[in-house]
């Protein structure tokens, strides 16, 4: 078993991104339940004693990376890539887009009544969502979807560990939407009054 649990790590080291469950089936030569018990302890045994890295499950996937604890040493070493700032639009688009998924921008800009060209722009450069195929209707639009980095990012397992929205929540966002749709258009009307003047 330990040797098993050595291979395990010694691939998902190697390979320094995800790996799935099929992979590392194939690779040892075992059936899913083994494997899944030998993750198992895996996990266990990085939780209980001080290390420094930790195993993490992302959509059927594995990987080995950094425990959080020792991000401040860590970026003292490497150059740190700058983590992503979402704006609120992006941040509402990116939560159509998890729960809705897939869904064309359209759909999107039906829900917030905005375009949304500019943050599905910003979260495919994020990595955040990708394209998932197009849409079997007139002009064929693209479909997007969430990635694995959503879920590094958001620290879920996968789309299922979404909080549920209620329905009193919804409705409180629409109005929320529907208040900053004015507000930006008393904006506008505001500034093309000014240059008028």
């Amino acid at each position: 078993m330990k040797q098993k649990q050595a291979m395990i790590e010694g691939i998902l080291f190697s390979m320094g991104g995800t790996v799935t469950k099929r992979q590392l089936m194939t690779a040892l030569e075992i059936e899913e339940d083994l494997l899944l018990y030998l993750i198992d302890q895996l996990k266990r045994e990085y939780k209980r004693e001080e290390r420094g890295i930790r195993l993490l499950e992302l959509d059927g996937a594995y990987q080995l990376c950094t425990k959080p604890d020792y991000y401040g040493q860590l970026i003292r070493i490497v150059n740190h890539p700058k983590k992503p700032r979402l704006t609120d639009v992006m941040l509402e688009t990116l939560s159509i887009i998890a729960y809705k998924q897939p869904v064309t921008k359209q759909e999107i800009e039906a829900i917030r009544g905005v375009k949304c060209d500019h943050p599905v722009n910003k979260l495919l450069e994020y990595r955040l969502i990708c394209e998932a195929g197009r849409l079997d209707a007139v002009g064929r639009p693209i479909l997007f979807r969430t990635t694995e980095e959503f879920l590094r990012c958001f620290g879920v397992e996968s789309i299922g560990d979404l909080p549920v929205v209620g329905e009193d929540q919804v409705e409180d966002f629409k109005v929320e939407a529907q208040e900053e749709v004015k507000y930006a258009l008393d904006e506008a009307n505001t500034a093309e009054k000014m240059e008028e003047e």
